[in-house]
């Protein structure tokens, strides 16, 4: 999520994260994590943009769209999400509204941030339950994929989620462990932040069902997802740490949950093991 134009030092290549690696490869500078320069913006601080008429029929295209693909698909947190959060189609929401809300629901806070943040800055925020959002909207060439973020992503994708009280916890947790972490620990985090967070799936009444923001707000990953493309392999944290991943593909492997209350006790006890939480 973006600040700052230079990177911190590079680690040894094992260590760099999937997003660092992509690019030093030169792949899209718009992916560069960068550090922030000072707090951001959180809650009622934050000011709003003037969105122009074309970036509101982008979020409604995209609202419309991502809501018919995931009728019968999407988890019941994140349905229930978008209802507590008053999320609509009709306008890309405010992200002190969204603060507000997320605040009420689970203690969570909203911090609009202008990009690609570096790692150290993002766990820092989701460490204090604060969510580092951006507030402007891919481009209508960009409609179907975009590798970089944007408002759509943070806000319908990952936003919802925000107001189910074990993934809120787990979160939480996430970062206060990640900014314990070293060496090959981080990349191990890194992975269960991307089969979770960004790829979960999870075990309903009514069958296999989504909660990762990268799938929700993502046209072809859903469709990769829940047609029978991926191989779905039972959640495990120790065979999630060990999973290696690309940012750049749809996803060859998933991994699905049987309830959020086994993603925060099979972290948990994992990052005693590791030393990261008590």
């Amino acid at each position: 999520m973006s600040e700052k134009s230079d990177l911190e030092p590079a680690f040894a290549e094992e260590n760099v994260s999937a997003y660092e690696r992509a690019a030093q490869q030169g792949i899209d500078p718009r992916c560069i994590p960068r550090s922030m320069d000072g707090p951001p913006p959180i809650g009622d601080q934050i000011v709003s943009p003037s969105y122009t008429d074309q970036d509101q029929e982008n979020w409604r295209f995209l609202f419309d769209r991502q809501m018919e693909l995931l009728s019968g698909k999407a988890g019941a947190a994140f349905l229930e999400g978008i209802q507590m959060i008053g999320m609509e189609r009709d306008h890309i929401p405010s992200l002190s509204a969204m603060s507000d809300r997320l605040q009420t629901a689970t203690g969570w806070r909203v911090a609009r941030i202008p990009g690609l943040l570096h790692e150290k800055d993002f766990f820092n925020l989701i460490s204090k339950r604060i969510f580092p959002s951006t507030d402007y909207i891919r481009g209508i060439d960009e409609l179907d994929y975009t590798p970089a973020p944007d408002c759509f992503h943070d806000m319908f994708g990952h936003m919802p989620m925000l107001t189910e009280p074990a993934f809120a916890d787990y979160y939480q947790f996430f970062g206060q462990a990640a900014l314990k972490a070293e060496g090959h620990q981080r990349t191990q985090l890194e992975r269960m932040h991307w089969f979770t967070v960004e790829f979960g799936l999870i075990k309903q009444t009514k069958g296999l069902r989504i909660f990762g923001a990268g799938i929700l707000s993502s046209k072809n990953e859903v469709r990769h997802a829940m047609h029978g493309e991926a191989e779905i392999i039972p959640y495990s944290a120790e065979r999630v740490v060990a999973q290696e991943y690309e940012v750049w593909h749809l996803q060859p492997i998933l991994f699905v949950l049987d309830s959020f209350k086994q993603l925060v006790s099979e972290f948990r006890t994992w990052t005693r093991g590791q030393g990261l939480l008590n």
